[in-house]
């Protein structure tokens, strides 16, 4: 047995036994990958895929036992090489944050530029995409931690703890006739087209939530994941916009009025998460404290050993 028959399985199975994938995501060949894990086989005495002819369609039962061991063996064989490289380079190496857009647009510059500040000789890598890429991107190991607003929480394998809480803001021209209205209402709000991100990102299942607990039917004439595109659209006067509060700065939309809406539509909570049972490099745990002070190492390092500290909510 060897790592590379380990990695080419897991590979397979996270391609959904697609072999020229995962020999693609691996840089080798379909027929290298395939005699690696037939040879593993041979070894092991099992088999650990049920095939149709020459093509694999599944695990087997001991298949399944096997991954489980060879997903232990690989995290471990990282977590090496992570102890090596935090004692003997601790100022540098890569980072990589997988986060939604608009985490990475307004919540993430600042903490970015300050950590670079602190540590110049480690380079950061930024992977943006939908809350459920962004934790898978985590529990692949092709990111150290994640940061979004959804998903994260209800994530086998993800240790996610609170980051920040944010509101959605009501954003409108400034001549818009919903700009006299004392309270604003859902009422209100469903009297005019609506544009706001689309269903899986920025708190939208809030939005959708309260609007039926009212059996109220709002016109959303246009998604987006970026609100910047939200933004234009609302200047645009295609519809009200219902935005997340981090992407309005008063100065650059001076041309909008904006209202918090958390009355409406609740609080919603970012999230920062990491793999169970991951080792994690020193300036991973400088990040986690930049982005919330709540955060410490010895918090999260607690955390991540399983431990739960009864005075943090999560």
């Amino acid at each position: 047995m060897n790592l590379h028959q380990f990695r080419f399985l897991q590979e397979a199975v996270r391609r959904n036994f697609n072999l020229t994938e995962a020999a693609r995501a691996l840089f080798t060949s379909q027929p290298g990958v395939s005699k690696a894990i037939i040879e593993l086989e041979d070894e092991l005495g099992i088999e650990i895929f049920s095939r149709h002819g020459k093509r694999i369609r599944k695990l087997t039962a001991p298949g399944q036992e096997v991954l489980r061991s060879v997903e232990i063996i690989l995290r471990e064989v990282g977590n090496l090489k992570r102890i090596g490289q935090n004692y003997a380079a601790q100022d540098s190496g890569v980072l990589t944050i997988a986060a939604t857009h608009t985490q990475a647009r307004y919540q993430l510059p600042h903490v970015i530029a300050e950590f670079r500040r602190r540590f110049p000789r480690v380079q950061v890598h930024l992977m943006q995409g939908s809350p459920e890429q962004v934790a898978q991107a985590v529990l692949e190991e092709r990111a150290d931690i994640a940061l979004a607003t959804e998903s994260l929480s209800q994530q086998d394998g993800l240790i996610s703890l609170p980051c920040y809480e944010w509101q959605h803001l009501v954003v409108t021209p400034l001549n818009h006739p919903l700009n006299s209205v004392q309270d604003l209402s859902l009422e209100d709000l469903a009297r005019y087209p609506i544009v706001t991100y689309g269903t899986a990102f920025a708190g939208r299942r809030r939005i959708d939530e309260a609007f039926a607990r009212h059996e109220l039917k709002p016109d959303i004439v246009l998604e987006a994941i970026d609100s910047d595109v939200l933004k234009t659209y609302v200047e645009l006067e295609l519809g009200v916009g219902l935005i997340a509060e981090m992407a309005l700065s008063p100065d650059r939309d001076a041309q909008l009025c904006a209202r918090p809406a958390g009355h409406l539509f609740g609080h919603n909570l970012t999230r920062v998460a990491f793999k169970q049972g991951v080792y994690q490099r020193g300036f991973v745990y400088v990040l986690t404290e930049l982005l919330s002070p709540r955060l410490s190492r010895k918090l999260v390092e607690q955390f991540l050993r399983g431990e739960r500290d009864t005075n943090f909510s999560i």
